[in-house]
C-alpha cells in the first residue's frame, strides 16, 4: 500500500513537507504518458525508501559576483 511506502521514505527524509516537494518533482520528471501517475508515484516513493539518507548530502556554497554598475 502508498502509506507503507510514506512511511518507509519518511525514513530518509527530514520532514514530510520535503518528502512531498521531492515526490511531486521527481514524479513528474519520470512520468511516462503511457503509465498511470499512480504507478509512477509509487515507484518514486520505493526508490525514495531504498536510497541513502539526506543527512550525507552536503551543500557546497558557491560564490556569486555581482559585476558593478557602470555611470551613466
Amino acid at each position: 500500500m502508498r502509506s507503507d511506502l510514506v512511511f518507509e521514505a519518511m525514513a530518509h527524509v527530514s520532514s514530510r513537507f520535503l518528502l512531498t516537494k521531492l515526490v511531486s518533482k521527481t514524479t513528474r520528471k519520470f512520468h511516462k504518458p503511457s503509465t498511470r501517475i499512480q504507478d509512477t508515484t509509487n515507484a518514486v516513493l520505493a526508490r525514495f525508501s531504498h536510497a541513502n539518507h539526506m543527512a550525507t548530502v552536503q551543500c557546497i556554497p558557491q560564490r556569486t559576483t555581482v559585476p558593478p554598475r557602470r555611470a551613466s
